[in-house]
């Protein structure tokens, strides 16, 4: 599949960008991210996936509790193009495997930033402090600390980024490369 970028990366920039303008400006950190590939990624398009995403935003329903959305979207992606369907339940080709590792590689990568992929622990390492977002006084306090102004689009765009890498990387490992616009 041709993309309409010039090089890798002028897509991982793109991807990375993208993320961080969508978090800045709508908030929602899963579904940022699954926009945001999904503008660079024409396959994965898909509006059911994009509103499932909803739900998943810090740390599913604002709780800080659960994965960073941002890992989630990324996850959500690399299954839209990598994962087994429905009607192939049984994956006898074991489909799913190379989700969980792609998966499992997205975490590591939040780990080696962030120490860990947990919503509430990310906010310490970025912000300082913890925020719990479905608290109206909290969310106040979060964005007077800068989240949604660049420290949780910077934690989106570099997890738009890294699903990008493994999107591309495990599309060649499959000898099916993206080709680019010369």
């Amino acid at each position: 599949m041709q993309l309409p970028y010039r090089s890798q990366e002028e897509l991982f920039d793109a991807a990375e960008k993208r993320a961080y303008q969508f978090e800045k400006k709508y908030h929602g950190c899963a579904q940022c991210v699954l926009g945001a590939l999904m503008e660079c990624f024409p396959l994965l398009r898909d509006p059911g996936a994009f509103k499932a995403a909803t739900g998943l935003g810090g740390g599913v329903g604002l709780s800080i509790e659960g994965s960073c959305g941002g890992l989630t979207g990324g996850v959500m992606a690399m299954g839209l193009l990598f994962g087994r369907e429905l009607d192939n339940l049984a994956d006898k080709e074991g489909l799913r495997f190379c989700s969980y590792r792609l998966a499992n590689h997205l975490h590591e990568r939040f780990v080696e930033e962030y120490g860990s992929s947990i919503c509430k622990q990310i906010h310490e390492k970025v912000l300082g402090k913890a925020y719990r977002l479905n608290n109206p006084d909290e969310w106040d306090r979060f964005l007077e600390a800068g989240g949604h102004s660049t420290k949780c689009p910077q934690v989106v765009g570099k997890a738009a980024r890294w699903t990008a890498e493994r999107i591309v990387a495990e599309a060649e490992a499959q000898g099916r490369p993206f080709s680019y616009q010369s």
